[in-house]
């Protein structure tokens, strides 16, 4: 099931880049998008279900000119999928640039997503579901 679980995420993010938009289907329907754990975000800490999700995107990339996001790697983690990410752009406020890494912890229940946590930290990600860098292995 782990495979799976890790093929669910990354269709999820193949859809956003092929669209721009955040994929619907497939979701839990107490699905959570959590901030909580990304230290210092100053805004909302949860957004609830696909529509709280759809929302924070629209937020967030409406700060951005040249936003780009890429997968830098994959992680099975059993019910759990971690995702490390890479984001580049540049703020439409001050025109400062941004590159930056990141990670996401997705728990996958029943084939959907049901939470998403992110971490300003990629190390921080794989620590919640107790790997580090040294013994993780990549999906992708």
């Amino acid at each position: 099931m782990s495979e799976e679980n890790v093929e669910i995420v990354r269709r999820r993010y193949e859809h956003l880049a092929a669209t721009g938009d955040y994929l619907s289907e497939g979701h839990a329907p107490d699905f959570v998008w959590d901030m909580s754990k990304f230290r210092g975000w100053p805004e909302q800490q949860t957004y609830e279900g696909v529509e709280g999700a759809r929302i924070f995107l629209r937020d967030w990339l409406e700060a951005w000119d040249d936003w780009e996001l890429e997968v830098d790697a994959l992680y099975d983690a059993g019910d759990k999928v971690v995702a490390i990410m890479h984001q580049r752009g540049r703020s439409k406020a001050s025109g400062m640039a941004v590159d930056m890494a990141f990670g996401q912890v997705f728990t996958i229940r029943d084939g959907k997503m049901a939470r998403m946590e992110m971490y300003a930290d990629p190390a921080e990600a794989l620590e919640a579901v107790g790997h580090s860098e040294q013994d993780a292995h990549p999906d992708s």
